[in-house]
């Protein structure tokens, strides 16, 4: 009798063995099959100037283009995590402004143009680099001057440049008066382009963009005006810069929206909105991202001494975007909580083979010193550090 259940109780066990697998199987196929398609999405209602109707306040999302901000916004979180870490190894030199905590801007603001549309942004570039087709490994290597960087390892932080990408620009408020002068161009030669012209809310108070905004609305140029305000310009807060913080109105006779810039639907459903307008020949539109910067104004600053710790952590708790979108995906059935962590997974061993190339890649030569000065001109010859030495350029 004893031989006999200990015979059965074997048996059971094997078949308990076998039977596992198969469950495995089964909860693997399920990943994939049971999600939703696409959902729908209430944004937070926009603030208006000059419009009698704005962007929609509802927005679809397909499980694919969710999928894609995630894995964009969070590559761009990485990329700048990763800069930061060379900085501090003193790898990465000179002049550094950090993206992090306003992912949902350059992504959404890339999701609702064309590719053959234009953009200009201010010192605070790399993310924007990145929406617009430059790979990671070549920006980290051009944070870290190397021959592998989209510059050449010439540019650094602040210059850099893709197909209808006008960089990454030092000067503050600059960009703008250029970006009017690209509207102008699309505008000129006919094309049905637009141009996103960037600035931040510390080089809103600049002269020179009033004056753009004068010329762009008398010649109805196809600019998107975009103030990125993250609530400081520097160490300054905005309540303590500006008479008016309503950045969205400064254009006066430009019409003018307000947008949540934590939020990638928004901005993109704001930017489609804007983007119609211009096409259609209504002219120019001044849209205000309201975002928040994690890291200080520079790598030079610490963004404690006029902010506290608490607020920082208060804004990644409450309004980090790519939280915000990673719930919005679980909680509609998008994505599952696993899948978003092997997206992260990738992303991070993208990351740190981007920085080997990085770190590892040569410095351009002194030869190479002279190049690139002008497209499209004969060679010529540029002096060097002084009269005796001579380098040879290329076009």
């Amino acid at each position: 009798m004893r031989k006999m259940l200990l015979a059965a109780l074997s048996r059971l066990l094997q078949g308990s063995a076998a039977h596992k697998p198969a469950a495995r199987v089964v909860v693997a196929a399920r990943n994939y099959a049971d999600f939703a398609n696409e959902a729908s999405f209430d944004i937070k209602k926009y603030d208006l100037h000059r419009l009698e109707e704005g962007p929609p306040t509802t927005a679809i999302m397909t499980r694919e283009q969710g999928l894609q901000y995630y894995r964009t916004m969070q590559t761009i979180r990485r990329m700048e995590l990763k800069a930061d870490q060379l900085y501090k190894q003193k790898i990465i030199r000179g002049f550094c402004h950090l993206y992090d905590g306003q992912e949902a801007c350059c992504v959404g603001l890339e999701a609702a143009i064309n590719k053959t549309d234009h953009l200009i942004t201010a010192y605070r570039g790399h993310a924007f680099t990145y929406t617009r087709g430059v790979s990671v490994r070549e920006i980290l290597a051009e944070l870290t001057g190397r021959k592998g960087g989209c510059a050449k390892g010439k540019g650094g932080s602040m210059h850099m440049y893709a197909k209808n990408f006008y960089g990454g620009n030092g000067i503050v408020g600059a960009q703008v008066p250029l970006g009017a002068g690209i509207a102008l161009a699309c505008k000129y030669f006919g094309k049905d382009e637009i141009c996103l012209t960037l600035y931040g809310d510390g080089a809103a108070n600049q002269g020179q963009i009033f004056e753009t905004f004068n010329m762009a609305a008398l010649w109805k140029l196809p600019c998107v005006f975009i103030c990125e305000n993250n609530r400081y310009g520097m160490g300054t807060s905005v309540e303590r810069a500006a008479a008016s913080t309503d950045y969205y109105k400064r254009g006066d006779f430009i019409p003018g929206i307000r947008v949540d810039g934590m939020d990638v639907l928004a901005v993109r459903e704001a930017t489609k909105f804007a983007a119609d307008h211009c096409r259609s020949g209504k002219g120019p539109v001044v849209m205000e991202l309201q975002t928040y910067r994690y890291h200080g104004h520079s790598m030079s600053d610490p963004g404690i001494s006029y902010r506290t710790r608490e607020e920082i952590q208060e804004v990644r708790s409450k309004s980090d975007p790519i939280t915000l979108l990673k719930d919005r995906m679980v909680n509609n059935n998008l994505a599952n909580v696993e899948e978003l962590k092997e997206i992260d997974v990738e992303v991070r061993k993208h990351i740190e083979d981007a920085a080997q190339f990085a770190t590892t890649d040569p410095e351009p030569s002194l030869e190479e010193l002279g190049n690139f000065i002008y497209s499209n001109e004969p060679p010529f010859e540029v002096r060097g550090a002084n009269q005796w030495i001579r380098y040879k350029s290329a076009g």
